[in-house]
């Protein structure tokens, strides 16, 4: 009897050993596979469709607290719908993120695998949406990163800056209404809020 227990006892401690074994490399396989996730992988999570919209208190590099709710996301840039204040769309740059706010389960969900990001939101550059802003003639309250704000309609927008057309927020672009012109280079930019959304994949 005593060697059915020993047997018993040695084969309960194999298969203890065995789970915690193969705990450790689960454990270990989860730590790769986060090691590889990227901050606009997470961001996607945030945006799917799938599930009811969730919030969270995005804090930029000019300082501002924006509570928002991702509506999309490019390659270098994601942009927010506020869930306060003025409806608008809202475009920040990675760079400007300085960090994201969200209840720990929702931070966890974002942790998942996440789905292959379509091919051509991994193309949609910070200039390519501030192109179709161009494209649109809408207009910008630009948000830079010294804290100051200037409004206009962007006329051009190129691989790592563009031009801005001061004038009165909500005014139409006219060459009376124009007050000035700027030359902005995005790595100034800590967000920027549209009139009119751009276009998303």
């Amino acid at each position: 009897m005593r060697w059915d227990r020993f047997f018993d006892d040695l084969e309960d401690q194999l298969a203890s050993e065995w789970e915690a074994e193969r705990a450790a490399l689960d454990t270990e396989a989860e730590r790769l596979r986060l090691s590889r996730v990227a901050f606009a992988e997470r961001l996607t999570l945030l945006s799917m469709r799938d599930a009811p919209p969730e919030d969270a208190v995005f804090d930029l590099a000019d300082g501002t607290m924006l509570r928002a709710v991702v509506t999309g996301v490019g390659a270098d840039w994601t942009a927010l719908a506020p869930t306060e204040g003025r409806s608008s769309a809202i475009l920040v740059p990675f760079a400007a993120i300085v960090s994201v706010g969200m209840p720990h389960a929702t931070l966890l969900r974002t942790a998942r695998p996440a789905p292959a990001r379509p091919s051509l939101a991994e193309r949609m550059t910070f200039g390519f949406v501030l192109r179709d802003l161009v494209r649109r003639r809408a207009g910008v309250a630009v948000h830079l990163l010294s804290g100051r704000a200037v409004t206009g309609t962007i006329d051009r927008a190129g691989v790592d800056h563009f031009d801005l057309a001061l004038h009165d927020p909500g005014a139409p672009r006219r060459a009376g209404a124009v007050t000035g012109y700027r030359l902005v280079p995005f790595s100034a930019v800590a967000w920027i809020r549209a009139d009119e959304s751009p276009a998303m994949p």
